[in-house]
């Protein structure tokens, strides 16, 4: 795999949707790492495929989501950097299948909660992506450029983002009430 292209960001999409559960109800890390396959897959019809866990080597919690974003299918390997009831930030280095190959990316996924009041919680999904020195070698010789496939990508993942947070929030609160 070549380098991750931190100085360049190929998408950012933030959406958030408010639960009817208190915040101390709400456990996103449980949640996440528990999530069922079919679960996930009501989360982001028909875009969400299959989920499942496991564990990196040293013993981090993983996710394993497999998902079309637009045209090309993602296989990503969500690693939990950060998990705990009301904040979860995960890494994943995602296999990107293309029209004329395979490469890859880097994706931050940050997951989150923020008490509106004692009945009502907010649920932000945060999703931003780099890309690697093989993806850019990949648009280029296509004859794009970075500016335009970022514009392009930000509309898909915008797309899915917006469809997928209400679904995710409804699900934890559904969690949450269980």
């Amino acid at each position: 795999m070549s380098g991750i292209r931190q100085d360049l960001t190929l998408t950012q999409s933030v959406c958030s949707h408010v639960i009817d559960v208190p915040i101390e109800k709400v456990d996103i890390g449980k949640w996440i790492f528990s999530l069922s396959d079919a679960e996930y897959q009501r989360c982001c019809p028909p875009d969400h495929i299959a989920v499942g866990t496991t564990k990196t080597d040293d013993g981090r919690p993983m996710s394993i989501n497999v998902e079309t974003i637009g045209t090309s299918l993602a296989v990503q390997h969500y690693v939990g950097e950060v998990v705990n009831h009301h904040f979860c930030r995960m890494v994943s280095t995602s296999d990107i299948f293309l029209a004329n190959g395979r490469t890859q990316m880097q994706v931050i996924w940050e997951l989150s909660v923020k008490s509106i009041n004692d009945n009502k919680t907010e649920f932000t999904n945060s999703v931003k992506s780099h890309p690697t020195e093989e993806f850019l070698k990949i648009i280029e010789s296509q004859g794009l450029t970075f500016e335009q496939v970022a514009k392009d990508r930000q509309k898909v993942v915008e797309d899915h983002n917006g469809r997928e947070t209400p679904l995710f929030a409804e699900s934890i609160a559904r969690a949450a009430q269980g």
